[in-house]
């Protein structure tokens, strides 16, 4: 657990990316979802998704974890997809018999549904390939000199610390009513998943209220100390603004 957590706080550090300035990031994500979600074509948010694909790759990043990790966004992807395939109007393209019901799909049900899955596909990868790519603790820093509210960068840092304590507060639990055939047969084991969402309500609530105990005891007075920026590099910031030159001409294109 220990190893899994550092590999989550310290991601791929070997990567050049992740020591470029994490506002520059911020920045490159920030534009490419821009222009991701206001395209109006299926092949600019593909190349995109493409593209921070390979970067994900690049940076050391597992295929199933990228498997997981995009999992439910293709589900949304796909349900959109279809429901546009077999909801819009247009010239029909097939027609599928389904437990007595006739669904026709439509192209231009199929095209519109396209263009909306590619957003969605593309904006995620940005995403990930933003967070593969930059150290937890960098980010809030840098959303944090963004001016975003402290109250959200706080609350984040807190959570990204205790949610692998209670991860493995979780685990002790499961094992220990896995152990007790607490999991043999369907009612027993959704009582003891209600249990078990029942003690780590509890402990959750006992961490905070020991957390703040001691942060307050130590000093704390609401605002948490983050990483200093170093001055901003002219050849990163050069290469920044000629990516999203080149991707602003692609996307026009």
């Amino acid at each position: 657990m220990a190893a899994h957590r550092l590999a989550i706080e310290m991601p791929h550090s070997s990567h050049r990316l992740t020591r470029v300035d994490a506002r520059l990031k911020v920045v490159c994500g920030a534009v490419l979802l821009g222009l991701v979600t206001s395209s109006s074509e299926m092949m600019f948010p593909l190349l995109v998704a493409l593209l921070s694909l390979t970067l994900c790759l690049a940076l050391g990043v597992s295929p199933k974890t990228l498997l997981f990790r995009f999992s439910e966004p293709l589900l949304i992807a796909t349900v959109v997809l279809l429901l546009k395939l077999f909801s819009a109007a247009g010239a029909p393209l097939f027609t599928l018999n389904l437990l007595g019901h006739q669904l026709v799909a439509h192209r231009d049900g199929l095209l519109e549904g396209g263009r909306i899955a590619s957003r969605i596909a593309g904006a995620v990868t940005v995403m990930a390939a933003v967070g593969f790519a930059t150290p937890f603790t960098e980010l809030m820093a840098a959303l944090s000199w963004f001016k975003v509210p402290q109250v959200l960068v706080d609350i984040s840092l807190f959570a990204w610390r205790y949610l692998f304590l209670l991860f493995e507060d979780a685990q002790v639990v499961y094992h220990a009513q896995k152990n007790r055939l607490g999991y043999v047969g369907y009612a027993r084991g959704l009582r003891s998943m209600g249990t078990l969402a029942g003690v780590l309500v509890i402990k959750a609530f006992d961490n905070s209220q020991q957390i703040t105990t001691a942060m307050v005891q130590r000093g704390y007075d609401g605002d948490l100390p983050l990483l200093r920026h170093r001055p901003f590099v002219p050849l990163e910031v050069f290469f920044c603004l000629l990516f999203l030159v080149a991707m602003a001409a692609v996307r026009s294109l």
